[in-house]
């Protein structure tokens, strides 16, 4: 079997928007019970709103389950040669310019930053520009920042 690590060109490529994810309630408390998020603002929107939010507040990292939903759009693109069956995943950043909160719509601009080759491995860099949909347009929540490395062959 021959195995390609995934295509440099694919560096500087943007992909689309994604659709709008809409954080529900029962979402941002699920997720806050399976990472151990204790803190009341997360289950308790009497809380929440009492520290000036206008509903609850995810956890720093539910931009994860968002960030992932737009990487699929390179992980899954057979142009871009990415084996996930062969990817390590190597570092995680969060850059929150707002909390994420319920009712939000979300979207997602992916950027693939870089992909480098060295020693049969490819690491690769994405970053994911979240932004709530809008009255006037976007407003920035978060930025996510992934690096995976993509083991070649022998690895």
């Amino acid at each position: 079997m021959t195995v390609t690590l995934p295509d440099p060109a694919f560096a500087g490529r943007e992909y689309p928007a994604t659709q709008a994810y809409s954080v529900g309630r029962e979402k941002v408390r699920e997720f806050a019970d399976a990472v151990g998020a204790l803190h009341p603002a997360h289950h308790d929107i009497v809380v929440a709103r009492g520290l000036g939010h206008p509903d609850l507040v995810a956890p720093p990292t539910f931009a994860v389950v968002i960030a992932q939903r737009a990487e699929a759009q390179y992980i899954t693109d057979p142009a871009a040669g990415v084996d996930f069956s062969r990817v390590v995943h190597a570092d995680e950043r969060f850059t929150h310019h707002r909390p994420i909160v319920a009712g939000d719509e979300l979207v997602t601009v992916l950027h693939v930053d870089s992909v480098v080759h060295r020693a049969g491995i490819a690491m690769v860099t994405t970053r994911c520009e979240i932004s709530a949909v809008t009255a006037d347009g976007h407003e920035p929540v978060s930025t996510v920042v992934s690096t995976l490395a993509v083991r070649g062959e022998g690895r």
